[in-house]
């Protein structure tokens, strides 16, 4: 058992610092309790203690060193850290708000917020939620809560099984290190100081660790919240002093006229973009840190549904942003959610091909169509559109074949692509053509692996469904792999090189409609007479 309230906690043991009063120390004492099992936010006290100064009328030190004073006060407190500013700690492991604690009122205030938040329909099934930004109370692993849904919006909240999904998730990886704002000799805008750009620094960083943070914890519906407290969204506050609190406090930091100057700050747009790609790609990697490995089916859709509301969430949180932020925003936003699409569905089929991967049977008969199949033709017919050496489709074809006939575990499989890609990219390692080889073998693969499909169709292969399988499962892989590859070519995070796809397609749907009527070769214009 941590210490707690004991004479470990002596009014000598945080003495040294000269603006904790002792109303504060008390207050900590008052409120808060160490017990096994449970973790609170470090946003979440620092809000308290903001709400109590205020009430107080007392100086508020910064985070860290009111870090220093909870470490002080509840000794042997554990912390996980998450590469914050001044080495902070982001989460208290074995603290909580007592239960005679006034501040569990402020906690059900939040609680109803959310729901009134919810159409009609959603408020009879919806469960109160456990979290708010900075207003969270402790909660006990395993507690035994039952499951949230809402099911009029198709999302599911399962954060109260999170310890049970935790061994899925890769809940140790870090927010990185934001860069500060690169200026580039640009002239401030009217009405901005350097010290309103370092407090948008130091708020988006918060508002980054609060989305990690429920993220973790599995509570996705919360991530709207966050974006609507952040971008000061305009809703219906009156009574709920919880939320007045956090707006005001933001507010008092960077009024929101600041806020909306420096969502048109070329800068300031730059600089939410790489922050935005790098948080996505944390959160990426904590949710599926192994696309391969089983993932349980409620935590699969649970993700997929937080996938299909994001885009709709941030837009409605940013109504009343400027255009040039919305648009840097829901970009990033995108790419996360497709991202999260293809790594769920690359998931899915690859426990699917694991099953036959493992039936000796079906892998029996797979040789023998496969053996069938005309492989000079194909590559007659492939190589005058892909151009690949004959040496280099013939060795792929016989290892494909070996590794078919050793029966390898679905992670053999993985590290085979992995080394095909290897192989085939290594004249092109290190040089700014890169990314260009890479996409055009991800071309070529998929061109050459449908050429034997449609063989295997043409045969009426016994085992076509089998290949068929396995054929959707090495694509997508293989387009994992390039997608990581070319990242790492850049020197960007896959979220990046995605966002690139999707600022494409947003230009093209943009584009394309206002361009209808230009003549494309080989297609009839709009309107035009037969034969023109």
């Amino acid at each position: 058992m941590l210490g707690g309230n004991g004479g470990n906690n002596s009014q000598g043991g945080y003495a040294h610092n000269a603006r904790s009063s002792p109303a504060t120390v008390q207050w900590l004492l008052d409120n808060y309790e160490t017990a096994e099992g449970v973790s609170l936010p470090r946003s979440t006290l620092y809000c308290h203690y903001l709400l109590h100064c205020q009430e107080q009328k007392l100086e508020p030190v910064n985070a860290a060193s009111f870090g220093k004073l909870i470490r002080s006060v509840f000794m042997g407190l554990r912390t996980r850290r998450l590469g914050t500013r001044g080495n902070s700690k982001y989460h208290y492991y074995g603290l909580r708000i007592k239960a005679s604690s006034s501040l569990i009122r402020l906690m059900e205030d939040q609680q109803h917020l959310a729901m009134r938040q919810q159409p009609f329909s959603q408020k009879q099934r919806l469960k109160p939620v456990q979290k708010m930004e900075g207003m969270s109370n402790g909660m006990a692993a395993g507690s035994g809560q039952q499951q949230q849904q809402q099911q009029g919006a198709g999302l599911s909240d399962i954060s109260a099984q999170v310890q049970q999904y935790q061994q899925f998730l890769d809940a140790s990886r870090t927010l990185p290190e934001f860069p500060d704002i690169d200026l580039q000799g640009k002239v401030l805008p009217e009405g901005i100081e350097l010290e309103h750009i370092k407090s948008f620094q130091l708020l988006y960083r918060e508002h980054c660790e609060a989305i990690l943070d429920v993220t973790i914890n599995l509570q996705f519906t919360l991530v709207e919240t966050l974006w609507k407290t952040f971008w000061r969204f305009a809703e219906n506050r009156s009574g709920d002093t919880g939320t007045l609190a956090v707006h005001d406090e933001c507010e008092k930091r960077l009024p929101k006229e600041c806020l909306v100057i420096l969502c048109k700050y070329d800068p300031v747009l730059r600089w939410s973009r790489h922050c935005d790609n790098n948080l996505y790609q944390g959160l990426v990697e904590i949710l599926i840190p192994d696309v391969l490995r089983p993932i349980p089916s409620a935590l699969t859709q649970a993700i997929r549904n937080f996938a299909k509301s994001l885009e709709s969430w941030l837009t409605n949180a940013m109504m009343n942003i400027p255009e040039e932020m919305v648009r840097i925003k829901v970009t990033s936003a995108s790419a996360f959610a497709q991202t999260l699409r293809r790594y769920t569905s690359l998931n899915h089929l690859a426990q699917a091909a694991r099953a036959v991967l493992q039936n000796t049977a079906q892998i029996n008969q797979m040789l023998s169509d496969l053996n069938r199949v005309d492989f000079a033709n194909v590559q007659e017919q492939a190589s005058w559109v892909c151009r690949c050496e004959d040496r280099v489709v013939q060795q792929l074809e016989q290892d494909f074949k070996l590794t078919l006939q050793q029966q390898n575990s679905l992670e053999q499989w993985a590290a085979w692509l992995d080394g095909v890609v290897s192989q085939v990219l290594k004249p092109y390692q290190a040089s700014a053509a890169f990314p260009k080889a890479a996409k055009l073998f991800l071309l070529k693969w998929s061109f050459y692996s449908s050429m034997v499909i449609r063989d295997l169709t043409l045969r009426s292969a016994a085992s076509f469904g089998s290949f068929h399988l396995i054929r959707l499962l090495y694509d997508e892989y293989m387009y994992y792999l390039i997608e990581h590859r070319v990242a790492q070519a850049k020197g960007e995070t896959p979220i990046a090189v995605m966002g690139e796809v999707q600022t494409l397609l947003f230009f093209l749907s943009w584009w394309g409609p206002i361009n209808s009527e230009i003549p494309i070769p080989g297609m009839h214009c709009k309107n035009s007479e037969p034969g023109h």
